[in-house]
């Protein structure tokens, strides 16, 4: 923060220094005069300190381990320039992003809740964590701007819809750095189970496929901020929940290596089904291919049914799902 001052026909009072490599670079401290330009004749930055109009006895910037809006733990990660705040879920500096993150498609796919709308309820003061969307009331979300009574009961609707997930798109919805989807998933796979995934260290993280020492730090730090499980636990209070995953090693899985399409209307959400077909070992493929091994088609099945056919690939009813979902794998041949 800086005494007001003219930077390209603008009063500027804010001036980035980047993180805390180019702070101490540039040796800039409390007090000090500095010059600033307009990066890009946009973002005001700092450019140098004038040392020789530095006070006595001011000392060196230190970046602090507590984040100055929810007092979560800072990490940096080794090799990284950014120091992060760990608290994602509560932190109030994060608290849109996060939720609007936690509503997308991909994760709860809150059908009805919006960029604009999260932003409302965070702004009037009804939402202060992804937890308190389901306290809301169809009353209050009527009061809305935009927001008439239909609409609020079908968010409502939608809000309860969404309690019944996956662990895997649940983990994923966290919104943990570096865990993106494909990452949840193979989380979800290897632990079983939310619980087992949240005790796991650094070293047993680092066993799962494609978690590296950076995505395992990024977990734990996740995981042992206290706000954060606060936020878990309201949750699951709150009515969220799903099946444990049956973690089964790599050569065990029947399905293991077999690349699998969906097609079709089915009367289970295809997530779910891409979830499970994904416990058992199979990659589940958006197109159909020479490598595809079973075509699943559904009602209504188009263009990958008949490729499939053209293919010589063996396609698999709904009946075929359910009972190889159920552990009889006999139809497959």
């Amino acid at each position: 923060r800086l005494e007001p001052v003219a930077v390209g026909g603008v009063v500027v009072t804010n001036a980035t220094l980047h993180n805390e490599d180019e702070i101490r670079r540039k040796d800039v401290r409390v007090g000090d005069t500095v010059i600033v330009r307009r990066a890009g004749d946009v973002i005001p930055e700092v450019v140098s300190s004038i040392k020789d109009r530095r006070k006595k006895g001011t000392r060196q910037f230190k970046v602090s381990t507590k984040c100055p809006e929810c007092g979560s733990e800072v990490v940096r990660v080794e090799g990284e320039a950014v120091a992060r705040c760990s608290g994602g879920l509560y932190c109030p500096a994060q608290r849109k992003e996060s939720i609007k993150h936690f509503a997308s498609r991909r994760a709860m796919d809150i059908d009805g809740l919006g960029d604009k709308l999260v932003e409302q309820l965070v702004d009037a003061g009804m939402i202060h964590d992804v937890a308190d969307l389901y306290a809301l009331t169809s009353e209050q979300l009527a009061g809305m701007e935009r927001m008439g009574e239909k609409s609020a009961t079908n968010l409502i609707a939608a809000l309860e819809k969404s309690k019944t997930t996956t662990l895997s798109k649940f983990i994923f919805a966290l919104g943990i750095r570096e865990v993106g989807e494909a990452t949840a998933r193979n989380l979800a796979m290897h632990f079983g189970s939310l619980g087992k995934v949240i005790k796991a260290t650094e070293e047993q993280l680092e066993e799962v496929t494609d978690v590296g020492p950076v995505v395992a730090k990024n977990i734990v730090a996740f995981d042992h901020q206290p706000h954060n499980r606060e936020v878990i636990d309201k949750l699951i209070k709150a009515g969220m929940h799903w099946d444990d995953v049956e973690t089964q090693p790599a050569g065990e899985q029947p399905l293991a290596g077999k690349t699998v399409v969906l097609t079709g209307a089915l009367s289970v959400s295809r997530s779910e089904v891409k979830e499970k077909l994904q416990a058992l070992g199979a990659k589940v493929s958006g197109s159909v291919s020479k490598k595809t091994a079973y075509v699943i088609a559904g009602a209504d099945a188009g263009s990958k049914l008949a490729k499939a056919q053209e293919l010589g690939i063996p396609v698999l009813d709904e009946e075929a799902l359910k009972k190889i979902l159920a552990g009889d794998l006999s139809v497959l041949g």
